[in-house]
């Protein structure tokens, strides 16, 4: 007698590291958490060579190879969410590497907090090369843009741009039924969609996206200590080129995310003067004010697009 799968692991790729996926599904194996209580789909989003054609899913009975090709990780994640059968889904990234026990954790929070629709827990970094010296002295605070977040207390609530209590995209735990508006809300605005990486376009929060969207159907988000995976961080996210220009897609996101749920983008302030990158440059050093000239950038890319909408709108 086959059992419903009550939960659904997620995980959308695209050219993946094959030696990093491997480690994904080799802890999603040690898993504490019944078999026959959850499934995996592999959502293959148009990579170059066929995902399935390197990676084995036999070992788990309720597995399923799935290819999206329509490029984008918010594509991946809506095919996901149609072919999920799980009331409890669960977006697992190709680098993430669960702890054993993360399904039996997420599926017990889904439990015991029936107001939460959304919710995530630690991402720790595994860095595999040692950081430039450029970055040691800022290290915890730029790996936070790379979803990295390490903390002893539970925290959730039901406001929307609440960051602290707003889980990423990597481990991120979700209901069906808040997934499926989610959806329907992307069919309604068809701009969310790029609300997220495209290829090597480093644009980012479209988990945000999804996540407050518990929040519009009247529940909540939380981050739970007990929820706990190594996020596997290869060389080349660590360099200054591509910490810049995931700075600069990140500010921009933001702001997007926002207008789009009914905030109004800043007002150019002293801290996007000439004079105040001079006093960062100064102080802090070149680096240092490159990282945030590409997050003014990102603010002000953001607002230009959001103009010419609004143009576009009222004529």
């Amino acid at each position: 007698m086959s059992t419903q799968p009550q939960l659904s692991v997620i995980i959308c790729t695209h050219n993946p590291r094959y030696d990093y996926l491997k480690r994904v599904l080799q802890a999603l194996q040690k898993q504490t958490f019944p078999t026959k209580l959850w499934e995996i789909l592999l959502i293959d989003n148009a990579s170059d060579t066929l995902v399935s054609s390197e990676i084995d899913l036999s070992w788990h009975p309720q597995s399923r190879h799935i290819q999206e090709e329509k490029l984008g990780l918010t594509s991946a994640r809506l095919r996901g969410i149609k072919e999920a059968v799980g009331e409890i889904l669960v977006f697992v990234d190709d680098d993430n590497v669960l702890d054993s026990d993360y399904l039996e954790v997420a599926f017990k929070i889904s439990k015991d907090f029936s107001i939460i629709g959304a919710w995530g827990g630690q991402v720790v970094p595994e860095l595999e090369a040692e950081p430039p010296e450029w970055m040691k002295p800022e290290l915890q605070n730029l790996l936070k843009n790379l979803a990295c977040r390490e903390f002893e207390r539970d925290k959730w609530s039901n406001l929307i741009h609440e960051y602290e209590t707003t889980p990423c995209g990597a481990g991120l735990c979700i209901r069906k039924n808040v997934a499926e508006k989610y959806a329907e809300l992307i069919q309604n605005d068809p701009k969310r969609v790029d609300l997220d990486r495209k290829g090597q376009v480093l644009i980012s929060c479209g988990d945000f996206d999804l996540a407050y969207t518990a929040c519009d159907m009247g529940l909540g988000t939380g981050e739970f200590a007990s929820l706990k995976l190594t996020h596997l961080i290869p060389p080349h996210r660590l360099e200054e080129d591509y910490m810049v220009r995931l700075i600069e897609g990140i500010y921009y996101s933001r702001i997007i995310l926002e207008y789009l749920r009914g905030k109004l983008p800043p007002k150019p302030n002293w801290r996007s003067s000439k004079i105040y990158f001079l006093y960062l440059h100064l102080r802090y050093g070149a680096r240092r004010c490159r990282l945030y000239v590409a997050g003014q950038k990102g603010i002000k890319l953001a607002i230009k697009d959001i103009t010419h909408w609004q143009t576009y709108t009222t004529t």
